[in-house]
């Protein structure tokens, strides 16, 4: 088969919607133009437990404009309605105002619908609530007697820690906080939803289409086939935006109600109180290691927060599961509920907090035995994942390490602590090993072929989602390849449900299922030509000329691509090192983090620019965990304390470093055919420790709390010593 090189798979050709975006022709969710829309406002409550004793809506609903307060007086009463505790997944049913009770700061209890957006806001503040008010449990030690294991897949365990630790020379005990964080993507949460003749259409920026189609579905009771989700473009996510909150909810309800579409739009306060968050995690590590650096023992204990009526939890202790070879493990998770909204899935959800503990208590180890910490990890090094018996399909952690230690420049790292100094500046190295799952989920994708004066153009179809991170490119560089065609022939069309399922944007599937999909529609659509006029399947022939043969001027074929079972007999995950420079001020306790060095392993990349640009994207947050990211809880009332951008700080470009990315080549086929891995996660992961290694390595003070502020360094003492 033919490919166009110059445009086909792993060219660094610049995003295809690129255009569009920069002129403001890209259509996100609130954006596009319906007829007789009115707008959404929801009213948050100002207490975090207790009940509704009253809520006056006259006022509001005298205002010039409103045409409906929903409270639960008169809010449609759900039949899917769940009474008690139920897990928060991606098709969690989302009801809103079916009863009068309160179970965290800001959870709504009203929406105002008006003609104008400004008059919907104003209508909101004229809604006046009494409450029953309770105390609220909103302190994690207080309520540590509440703890309870979240499920069978909760804990995990092999051979016996016990033992392990007696066998062990060296032995740590330590243990890591990572704080609640929000994902405030650019794009405010919206949707602009119409309930007519009993069907749902809606533009809403949702990153898996499939399962929000069905939390729809079963909130409202109406059959699957009657909910359109359109979502073209998503201007970030960050796992904010996989799972149908209680705005889409609001604005279903209030259309069916009224009669006319609503548009919602949540607003920046309101991110930090109903679009979900990080949860606090305090994670106790229990290490044992030979004299010779065989681990012994490894034990990751993890604390988190829920909601009360609703749970969702952080698989931190996964990492340390499959990381290293460890012969005795115990990964427990205990959640206690608390008056806070529900946390949910953040970028990497459970590796980039775990990985900060794992890799942490790693480079402590290797410490007290006076190793290397690359050496010490190479030393524990293993192809087997222990925690799910499986061996890898690839793994080339140690190549990871050894490269990316060669292009850091890690043999200039001095390994006492403090000793390296330039003037007023501790200068500190640091490392960490990083690891996702790359998982690879079945996908259906549509191929349309036009022939147009002996060239071909291909119009790809999916219900796949762009969280920014580039799909349409890369899709159509896939099609490209395929087809043999030049990738400006190719139209993608992706963001509707009614499309071709795939597992939509989210837990790093994406590339490596939207690409598959669309090989094996365009692989189809070869096939059949060919079988039409009775040519081998070996015989390459270029598919304008297949068109001219079978007399067609269009053609159009599906296919399915779906793990094998080889697949299923391996763990499949992508692998990296980072390696990070910090110099810290030993008087102000300020840092700057210098260099950074990424290695990845990730399978076969498909466009190192936009790769590129999602490892760039995973540093800054790993950075924002460590630097200043924080969300805090007021300890009387449980509202944020932190609840705007003017508080929640974020990196910006003078916090970060001179950066160098690199992919290793692999060509893991077990994974998927094409040998196409995640990174979207893997960039994020581990990235915080590197950043506290480093620090250590600078000052000699080991900082377990993040974020390492200023304050945390000079409370610590900085002159230079052993940890």
């Amino acid at each position: 088969m033919k490919t166009i090189k110059a445009s086909g798979i792993g060219n660094p050709i610049d995003r295809i919607e690129g255009h569009l975006k920069v002129t403001g022709k890209a259509k996100y969710a609130s954006e596009f133009p319906v007829e007789n829309m009115v707008y959404a406002q929801g009213v948050n409550s100002t207490i975090a437990k207790g009940k509704i004793t009253s809520i006056d809506t006259s006022e509001a609903e005298k205002l010039d404009g409103v045409l409906a307060v929903i409270t639960y007086k008169n809010a449609e009463k759900l039949k899917n309605y769940p009474k008690d505790m139920t897990n928060f997944s991606l098709t969690t049913v989302a009801p809103v105002f079916q009863d009068r009770q309160v179970h965290y700061y800001g959870q709504y209890i009203a929406c105002v619908v008006a003609e104008t957006f400004e008059q919907a806001q104003y209508a909101c503040r004229l809604v006046k609530v009494t409450y029953e008010e309770e105390t609220p449990d909103i302190h994690l030690d207080k309520n540590r007697g509440k703890a309870y294991k979240p499920g069978d897949s909760a804990d995990f365990s092999r051979g016996d820690m016990d033992a392990g630790m007696r066998e062990a020379d060296v032995t740590l005990e330590q243990t890591y906080t990572t704080p609640i964080e929000h994902q405030q993507p650019m794009e405010l949460h919206a949707a602009i939803v119409n309930w007519n003749d009993g069907k749902v259409k809606m533009y809403a920026n949702q990153q898996i289409l499939n399962q929000a189609t069905t939390s729809i579905s079963e909130t409202f009771g109406i059959p699957k086939e009657d909910v359109q989700i359109i979502t073209p473009y998503i201007g970030g996510g960050f796992g904010s935006k996989l799972n149908v909150y209680k705005h889409i909810t609001m604005a279903t309800m209030a259309s069916k109600m009224i009669g006319r579409p609503v548009q919602i739009t949540v607003t920046r306060h309101q991110m930090f109180t109903n679009t979900g968050m990080r949860q606090f995690d305090e994670q106790e590590m229990r290490l044992g290691a030979k004299k010779d650096g065989s681990l012994t023992a490894l034990a990751h204990h993890t604390t988190s927060h829920t909601a009360k009526n609703l749970q969702y939890f952080e698989a931190c202790g996964n990492v340390s599961k499959m990381l290293y070879k460890t012969p005795n493990n115990a990964v427990t998770h205990r959640l206690i509920p608390l008056n806070i909204q529900c946390p949910s899935s953040m970028r990497a959800p459970g590796e980039a907090t775990g990985s900060f503990a794992l890799e942490s208590a790693i480079d402590e180890l290797a410490w007290k035995l006076k190793m290397d910490p690359i050496d010490f990890r190479i030393k524990n090094d293993t192809q087997v994942d222990m925690g799910a018996d499986k061996p890898f399909s690839s793994r080339l952690l140690v190549e990871c390490l050894r490269i990316g230690a060669n292009k850091f420049g890690w043999e200039n790292r001095k390994m006492q602590p403090g000793t390296n100094k330039k003037g007023n500046w501790l200068i500190g190295y640091g490392v960490s090993a990083a690891s996702r799952r790359a998982p690879y989920m079945k996908t259906s994708a549509k191929v349309v072929l036009e022939l147009n004066e002996a060239a071909v153009n291909a119009n790809i179809k999916m219900d796949a989602t762009d969280i920014g991170t580039g799909t349409y490119t890369i899709v159509a560089q896939t099609v490209s390849e395929y087809l043999g065609i030049p990738v400006e022939n190719v139209k993608v069309e992706i963001g509707d449900s009614e499309f071709p399922v795939t597992p939509g944007s989210g837990g790093s599937w994406g590339a490596a299922s939207y690409c598959n999909g669309a090989r094996k529609a365009c692989e189809n659509a070869i096939a059949e030509l060919k079988k039409k006029q009775n040519i081998t399947e070996s015989e390459e022939i270029e598919v304008a000329e297949l068109l001219q043969q079978n007399n067609l001027t269009t053609f159009e074929a599906e296919g399915t691509a779906e793990p094998s079972e080889e697949y299923k007999k391996h763990s499949v995950f992508s692998f990296g090192a980072n390696f990070t420079e910090v110099w810290v001020d030993k008087d102000t306790g300020m840092y700057r983090i210098k260099r950074m060095v990424n290695v990845g392993s990730a399978g076969k990349i498909l466009n190192p620019k936009t790769a590129y640009g999602q490892i760039i994207g995973g540093l800054t947050m790993g950075a924002g965990m460590v630097i200043a990211e924080r969300t805090r809880v007021e300890p009387n009332y449980g509202n944020f304390i932190t609840r705007t951008l003017a508080d929640y700080h974020v990196p910006v470009n003078l916090d970060l470093a001179n950066i160098d990315v690199v992919f290793l080549p692999e060509d893991d086929k077990i994974a998927n055919e094409m040998g196409v891995k995640g990174i979207g996660e893997l960039g994020i992961t581990s990235v915080a420790a590197s950043i506290a290694n480093a620090i250590f390595n600078a000052t000699g003070k080991r900082m377990r709390d993040l974020p390492i502020t200023p304050e945390k360094l000079i409370e610590a003492g900085l002159e230079p010593g052993v940890a």
